[in-house]
């Protein structure tokens, strides 16, 4: 067998590749260059995709001796993940490019070029299970052995044939037995810190981002309360998130946070932390893995946020591929543009992206 190994540069991914030579296929490494370092600002944290990551992944195929190619995919990158956060922020929701750079490019783009190098399978460093069900012949996203490690959240977007034709070698593992084996095969990144900020917004900053990208300024508004009075001046619509405390600048007795946006309008209203509980969602661009399409309501656990733990819910089918969810108890900041991912135990019943709560 033959296998693409997507290497970030990253300890988890250079493990990914050890395993499987060790489970006897022929390896390829491959590096993304997804971004161009003159679209971002220099400044900035641990993010991924860096020149000096692209020379870790490169230094760790040489000592595997494997093949390792560096792909430019910055045009599909910009189109189906910049350009998307950038539209999602401006249509007031709040975007998760990831998710979106896991379905057109780490399992799409790469896919794509593992096939034209006659590859079986593509490889990641995700913390996840792909198993097979034998009954309906669907393959099935299972959370990872190391639960605080699990990437589920940002893999429930993959179709049938992406599942089909990837590999997890680290689903079994923790995160200390994968800088264990890295440090044992003396990769120079064993001790790497995890990238934590989002690859072309270093630092964290999306609203320079957002300006600098677009060279719009932000338009002020007004902050006003849940009864439409105003309350305040804002630097702009887009700069502000559901559920976000500091940086308001307005003293109003009480701590408030944003609850909602209204773009057309450009306000931006805010109120108390109770305001921001609510017990529904709707969501749309739905992908199901023990079914292609959910027919009649289900019991599931669920998670609105990457970090949360997932919570008693069902979710129902409506018309128009939609499907509402509804929480057993109330969830905070619920935001649009995010996703909703269920569960039913470790198994991912399915992911879809929140329009409305």
């Amino acid at each position: 067998m033959k296998a693409l190994i997507g290497m970030s540069g990253g300890v988890d991914s250079s493990v990914a590749a050890l395993l499987m030579l060790e489970a006897g296929c022929e390896c390829i490494g491959a590096t993304m260059r997804l971004y161009s370092g003159q679209t971002v600002s220099p400044e900035g944290g641990k993010t991924c995709c860096s020149l000096d990551d692209v020379e870790d992944a490169r230094a760790v195929a040489q000592r595997l001796g494997i093949r390792h190619y560096v792909f430019n995919f910055t045009d599909e990158f910009q189109r189906q993940v910049m350009d998307k956060f950038v539209d999602t922020y401006y249509q007031g929701g709040t975007p998760n490019p990831c998710i979106d750079c896991n379905r057109y490019l780490k399992f799409g783009k790469l896919l794509q070029r593992a096939q034209e190098l006659g590859c079986d399978w593509v490889v990641s460093g995700h913390y996840a299970r792909v198993e097979r069900d034998a009954a309906t012949g669907r393959y099935l996203l299972k959370r990872a052995a190391d639960r605080a490690k699990d990437q589920t959240y940002f893999l429930a977007c993959l179709t049938q044939e992406q599942l089909s034709r990837t590999q997890f070698p680290l689903g079994a593992l923790t995160k200390e037995q994968v800088r264990r084996i890295a440090e044992e095969h003396g990769f120079v990144n064993a001790r790497k810190h995890d990238s934590q900020d989002i690859c072309f917004v270093p630092g964290g900053d999306y609203t320079v981002f957002l300006r600098e990208y677009t060279g719009k300024a932000s338009e002020p508004g007004d902050f006003i309360n849940l009864q439409g009075e105003v309350v305040g001046r804002h630097r702009g619509t887009v700069c502000y998130t559901i559920g976000q405390r500091k940086g308001l600048g307005l003293s109003m007795g009480e701590p408030v946070y944003v609850c909602g946006k209204d773009m057309a309008a450009g306000t931006v209203t805010v109120g108390p932390n109770e305001a921001l509980f609510s017990r529904e969602l709707v969501a749309k661009d739905w992908v199901f893995f023990p079914f292609e399409k959910l027919t009649e309501p289900l019991s599931v656990t669920a998670k609105i946020r990457h970090s949360q733990f997932d919570q008693p819910a069902t979710v129902y089918p409506e018309d128009g591929g939609l499907a509402r969810v509804v929480f057993d108890e109330p969830q905070r900041a619920i935001s649009p543009g995010q996703a909703v991912v269920l569960y039913q135990g470790d198994t991912v019943i399915g992911g879809g992206t929140i329009v409305m709560r």
